[in-house]
């Protein structure tokens, strides 16, 4: 196979507005991707025919939507390689999928146990552990960042200790690109006793993940940018993890039995999925991924660092610009800073050319710090960004210069 990136924009109606009379040139996929025909018809067409709430109903209406809502854990299963679909819960998101994990993983927790996180952390991925700091009396542990993005293995390793309970990292950074080394990093944890949490927000997007042959014990990711709708994302959970964890919340669907004196809980996943679900997000969450699975992925991540590399060609020499992140084999994301301006400025001037970059921390706030910033503007590509939009953004940052000089 191969990858026809014109065929794959026309699948986005949004690709074809203009912004301040310029073509949207969107360069913000890391915080959340446009979404193809497919996902939106997928949901449309779900709200239209064959809408009920689901599990519970015994007529056709809410049995389609059943099968539909099954068929998209079956997708998320397919997607990550898990053993069996009962090992993948729906969530709002990878926010609340890392906050179940810490909250019924939690409980188990003593002061003194340690959690053992980095430098290079979205928040959430930080705060759910801080919440157990002020609550338990854990200790939390940071893997220091080295100066071209990368995390220090063997300042990790020496963390690692005989009260080490968890390791949660990210697998590619959401500032910098970087792709963590995850398989190596879950294989320490375990000799060391611990359990693992990967954040895969970023990295299912941009190349293959299989949880079973990276050993991961918890893998979260969120749908928004994975070409799908916001409010649903997955939680992975080894099977005999979750079953040893309890509910995180209450309410309807993760019930076994509820008397006046007691209450069971059914089996995961269903144990941690207390009320109504995101139905139609689920199934338009199962239809992108359906839509990747037509695509060559490979193909796709070459597409994707032939972008970012030709932004850093096109910039080669620009004494004026520094980029946040330089490690080698990152994914394409291109977070810079432009001398005498800040972040929120060049964004605002780029905008002006129909270009949309984030600015700001990237709620990467420890990493900034890191790097000795407050902030970084951050170009993020996706499937559907081409050269000629590569090459536009780095004139349109060279214009945006002459403001500053």
């Amino acid at each position: 196979m191969s990858f026809d990136v014109s065929a794959a924009r026309a699948q986005f109606p949004i690709l074809s507005r203009e912004i301040h009379g310029k073509p949207l040139i969107y360069l913000d996929s890391a915080a959340s991707s446009q979404k193809p025909k497919a996902v939106i018809d997928a949901m449309s067409r779900a709200m239209e025919y064959s809408y009920a709430n689901v599990h519970r109903g015994l007529h056709t209406l809410a049995n389609e939507t059943t099968d539909a809502y099954e068929a998209a854990r079956e997708s998320v299963r397919r997607l990550l390689n898990a053993g069996e679909a009962s090992e993948i819960v729906f969530t709002k998101g990878a926010t609340e999928g890392i906050n179940l994990v810490a909250s019924s993983f939690g409980l188990s927790l003593k002061a003194g146990d340690e959690i053992v996180l980095s430098e290079m952390e979205h928040h959430a991925n930080i705060l759910p552990w801080h919440f157990l700091r002020e609550r338990s009396g854990i200790v939390l542990k940071f893997i220091p960042v080295t100066d071209d993005g990368r995390l220090d293995m063997d300042a990790f390793r020496a963390l690692l200790g005989p009260q080490t309970r968890m390791v949660a990292v990210g697998h590619m950074s959401n500032v910098t690109g970087t792709v963590n080394p995850v398989a190596e990093i879950i294989a320490a944890a375990h000799v060391a006793g611990a359990l693992t949490l990967i954040d895969g927000c970023q990295a299912v997007v941009h190349q293959k993940v299989d949880v079973r042959a990276l050993d991961a014990d918890f893998y979260v990711f969120s749908s928004h940018k994975l070409y799908g709708p916001t409010g649903i994302g997955a939680l992975y959970g080894k099977a005999e993890l979750l079953a040893r964890l309890p509910p995180y919340q209450g309410g309807g669907e993760m019930i076994g039995t509820v008397s006046l004196d007691e209450i069971t809980y059914a089996d995961p996943p269903h144990r941690f999925e207390a009320g109504t679900p995101a139905i139609l997000e689920a199934i338009g969450l199962g239809a992108a991924i359906t839509w990747l699975e037509g695509l060559d992925r490979e193909a796709i991540t070459a597409h994707e660092h032939a972008l970012y590399d030709r932004v850093k060609t096109g910039l080669n020499g620009a004494n004026w610009l520094t980029e946040i992140g330089t490690a080698p084999g990152k994914g394409a994301i291109f977070s810079f800073n432009m001398a005498g301006a800040h972040a929120h400025d060049v964004a605002q001037i780029l905008d002006r050319y129909g270009i949309a970059v984030r600015a700001g921390t990237h709620c990467a706030e420890p990493l900034m710090r890191r790097f000795g910033v407050t902030s970084t503007a951050r170009a993020s590509f996706g499937l559907y960004n081409t050269l000629a939009e590569a090459d536009a953004f780095v004139e349109a940052l060279t214009k945006t210069r002459t403001f500053f000089s």
